[in-house]
């Protein structure tokens, strides 16, 4: 894509400007797509104790002399609230019909809607509306008496930052644990590129798996890892498929196929990228 994969290590600022670190020496730095939250991105407006952000990053974009893109106080896209209005936002701007549906979800700030989650309280996943990286996530089925009764209470005394979802099943791949293969739990994040003229989506993309047994969070913050994705051929039949299926477990080290040996050396990882 050529865009450059940088940590804040790897940029400095100077005369109001942000410049990049290369072997070539030091390249000045147009736009930056930031990924890291608002109190670790200047130390110099922020937090004093980051060091994963660029000092003097917001007196360069103030001069005008580079654009954060994902913009300093833009977290709206974060708000889970506004996944429920995609469709709707969709329909507005494009005129036409999502082609992927939305996964049903009940806004508890709505009367109707919060009474249904509270009666269906053990049976749905309830979420922090500004929650992310998996925390303050309650799964129904799996809480206790105490967590359930919790959860009512917090949703009761702050509607407008709770929503509810129903268990989504996620499908499982095969994932090294220790000296074994087991099923883990998996997401799919594909992307896709507009570049102006033509949007298209990469051969691939970033699985996340849940590598704790039986767990459905994905997120690394809750002990999540990832495999890397590509996509290595175009529809295949079936048949071509499971040979290919095959192959693949013909080829795994011996190590990844079942319990090692006596006086065999240990799994180098704890999980096998695919």
């Amino acid at each position: 894509m050529g865009v450059e994969l940088v940590e804040g290590r790897d940029l400095f600022c100077r005369d109001n400007a942000v410049y990049m670190r290369t072997t070539e020496g030091e390249r000045q730095v147009d736009v930056i797509y930031r990924r890291i939250d608002d109190a670790f991105l200047d130390p110099m407006q922020f937090r004093p104790d980051s060091v994963l952000g660029v000092a003097g990053l917001l007196n360069a974009a103030r001069a005008g002399n580079v654009v954060i893109s994902s913009a300093v106080g833009n977290g709206v896209g974060d708000d889970k609230l506004v996944y429920t209005y995609v469709p709707t936002i969709i329909e507005y701007y494009l005129g036409e019909k999502p082609v992927l549906a939305n996964v049903d979800t009940y806004r508890c700030w709505l009367d109707a809607e919060r009474e249904e989650v509270l009666d269906r309280i053990d049976e749905l996943v309830i979420k922090p509306v500004e929650g992310s990286g998996g925390y303050g996530i309650v799964f129904g089925p799996d809480a206790s008496a105490k967590e359930l009764t919790a959860i009512v209470k917090k949703i009761r005394n702050d509607p407008r930052g709770w929503i509810a979802q129903p268990v989504m099943q996620l499908s499982t791949v095969p994932t090294q644990i220790g000296d074994r293969l087991a099923p883990r739990h998996v997401d799919l994040r594909p992307f896709a590129v507009n570049d102006g003229d033509d949007v298209w989506v990469l051969p691939g993309g970033l699985t996340r798996v849940a590598l704790p047994e039986g767990s459905l969070v994905v997120n690394s913050s809750q002990g999540g890892g990832s495999k890397d994705t590509w996509v290595l051929a175009s529809r295949t039949s079936a048949a071509d498929r499971e040979l290919a299926a095959a192959e693949v477990v013909r080829s795994l080290p011996k190590s990844a196929t079942g319990p090692k040996a006596d006086g065999a050396p240990d799994g180098s990882s704890s999980q096998q990228q695919q």
